[in-house]
């Protein structure tokens, strides 16, 4: 087995054309544009800004690295995509920018694979273009993202489907062209097997939006981006059934695997401008007749904090090395998966907090980015799945190498293991 942590030099260039252009053209979005939907709403003041650094990132070949050239993408694999996202990260125009903004990117893929030549037509082409958007909604008000609990469901009525039920945290269905929306349509069955999705479109008469939740306090109570939602009678065609009935996660698997590398890597872009901060700022504040950086404490924090984001970033780009290699999402790929994404928030948590304690008061103002970032990590210990669901996943696959101790006593038992040894090499002694 050869190991290697060098990119070639070629991509190397690209690494750094993007990292240039996201600090000089994309990171300055942020400051201007600051409404909770800027990012991914296709009608929105920010889509216009973003349209000509797009142009440039369409040229540079660059747009939706993430797909296939089939469908307008470089078809790249996950340790390039991981690279990229690391840059993009910085900024929360970054993947929207780039073409590779959730929940977009896996929703397109959900298409590529499952939908119909009209729906590719209808709804994929722009969404690969960027002209609309899209939302994927899964978790529901009572039962979050527990499947077991879900109550929504759809039920057969001639060549449509009606569906009843709601649905919480749908993000971005306010300005969405349409939703893929998770479903029970066989409670007899185990919910892996009675879940299906299916396509349901903005002006659907069914659906109603009951307001729109933003992540921690903002200004306007019901001005975020997550939605929610209510089907009443929401009748949508049979051919809006995405995949096989009964085999909604099994479709769902196509954008969550990757996407979860993905939200990893841009972590760490947000990890890495924190430490950037925390140790700028460490060099420029004088306290007791010297730096910050001159104390020992500072000094301490600074090193944990490059110990944790280097373990960090090696272990999703091995997570990614594995899906390129395996081509799928196998046992262990899907255990290192849920390993990185358990790990996110608490990584997080302790970076950002550090970069904020050193920045003292500053840190806590709205005059730096850390206070955004601060209120960003719980919402990370919860998307695609709670951090406690996967952290039993990871459990689960490493216990499975393991056995039960044959006797009383463990295998370790040392006695035992001393009379053992005494037996093989015991005669030297003598």
């Amino acid at each position: 087995m050869s190991w290697s942590f060098e990119t070639d030099q070629d991509f190397e260039d690209q690494l750094e054309w993007i990292d240039e252009f996201t600090t000089k053209e994309i990171e300055p979005l942020d400051l201007v544009f600051r409404d909770p939907g800027d990012p991914w709403d296709p009608n929105s003041p920010a889509a216009k800004a973003m349209e000509p650094l797009r142009q440039i990132v369409r040229q540079k070949k660059l747009w939706a690295c993430h797909l296939g050239p089939e469908l307008g993408g470089e078809g790249y694999g996950q340790v390039k995509l991981g690279l990229m996202n690391e840059i993009l990260g910085r900024s929360r125009f970054g993947p929207s920018v780039f073409g590779c903004q959730a929940p977009d990117s896996g929703n397109a893929e959900i298409l590529a694979h499952f939908g119909t030549s009209e729906q590719k037509q209808t709804y994929l082409t722009p969404l690969l273009d960027g002209k609309i958007a899209s939302c994927y909604s899964m978790t529901e008000p009572q039962a979050g993202s527990d499947p077991a609990e879900f109550t929504c469901i759809a039920k057969k009525d001639g060549n449509d489907w009606i569906i009843n039920g709601e649905k919480w945290f749908a993000s971005h269905a306010r300005f969405s062209e349409f939703l893929l929306v998770m479903v029970v349509t066989n409670p007899e069955r185990p919910i892996h097997e009675g879940a299906s999705i299916l396509l349901v479109e903005k002006n659907n008469p069914g659906l109603e939006i009951i307001r729109n939740s933003a992540v921690g306090p903002y200004v306007e109570q019901g001005d975020g981006v997550h939605a929610y939602l209510r089907f009443t009678n929401c009748r949508v065609p049979a051919a809006n059934l995405l995949g096989e009935e009964g085999k909604g996660f099994l479709v769902a698997q196509t954008r969550l695997g990757g996407g979860r590398v993905h939200h990893a890597m841009r972590s760490v872009g947000v990890l890495k401008k924190a430490m950037d901060m925390m140790c700028e700022r460490a060099l420029s504040r004088n306290t007791k007749g010297e730096p910050l950086a001159s104390k020992q404490l500072t000094q301490e924090k600074i090193a944990d904090s490059y110990t944790q984001i280097l373990q960090y970033r090696l272990h999703v780009l091995y997570t990614a090395w594995l899906i390129d290699k395996h081509k799928e999402y196998n046992r262990e790929v899907r255990k290192e998966i849920a390993a990185i994404k358990a790990a996110t928030p608490k990584v997080l948590q302790d970076v950002i907090y550090r970069a904020m304690h050193i920045h003292g008061s500053l840190g806590m103002s709205d005059e730096t980015p850390l206070m955004t970032m601060w209120a960003n990590i719980p919402e990370l210990g919860v998307v695609d799945g709670p951090s406690e669901v996967h952290k039993v996943t990871v459990a689960r696959a490493v216990l499975r190498n393991y056995s039960a101790a044959p006797g009383l006593f463990p295998t370790y038992h040392t006695p035992e293991l001393r009379q053992l040894a005494e037996q093989k090499y015991g005669h030297y002694l003598k």
